[in-house]
């Protein structure tokens, strides 16, 4: 009878240690079968997270790029535009100084006899006040004496330097101030320096 149980319970003990054994290898088993999985979606899922940034750093990477050429072409045309602005400024002042009262004289009085004969009805002269007073005081005599008809000086506000003149009582007019001759001159000069800032920047 002892014989009976302890042979019994020495089947228990058998039985229960392979199931737990078994129990512990299914475990484990399926322990690295999940492992398994994790692993391959953090594999998966840190994939796309470095996909998804290379291709931002790479679309701002393109973003900064187009930001930096935009930036470089505004800045060469807003650089164009105050060296066109300069280059304009420093022409009409150059322009201004040299009409003085004597060369003005000098280029009126040409004109006159290059028209005298063509017997204009009328010459009208359009100054400055200051340009007009110095005229009228020293050399309209020698104007008036140049042309065969009469010479209308007139007083503009608008004129800062150099004049207006017209040969037929206003209808038409030539147009010699500093700001119309630097216009001219600026318009000869600057289309070289655009070709200057091209070469420059190219």
């Amino acid at each position: 009878m002892a014989e009976d149980i302890r042979s019994l319970i020495e089947k228990i003990q058998k039985e229960g240690v392979n199931a737990a054994e078994d129990k512990a290898r299914a475990i484990a088993e399926e322990a690295s079968r999940r492992a398994k999985e994790i692993i391959a979606q953090a594999r998966h899922e840190a994939e796309q997270i470095v996909a998804g940034a290379t291709d931002k750093a790479r679309k701002a990477e393109e973003s900064t790029k187009v930001l930096l050429q935009q930036a470089g072409r505004d800045l060469i045309l807003a650089l164009r535009e105050e060296i066109d602005e300069m280059l304009s400024r420093l022409i009409e002042s150059k322009v201004h100084e040299s009409l003085t009262p004597h060369e003005l004289a000098k280029i009126i009085i040409s004109l006159i006899k290059e028209q005298k004969e063509k017997e204009p009805p009328e010459i009208v002269l359009q100054l400055n006040k200051d340009d007009l007073k110095k005229l009228q005081e020293g050399l309209l005599g020698e104007l008036r004496e140049s042309a065969k008809k009469g010479i209308v000086l007139k007083s503009s506000e608008d004129i800062r330097g150099g004049f207006i003149i017209s040969f037929d009582g206003g209808k038409s007019h030539f147009d010699f101030t500093d700001k119309a001759l630097a216009d001219y001159i600026g318009s000869c000069l600057k289309p070289r320096l655009g070709e200057i800032l091209k070469e420059a920047t190219s």
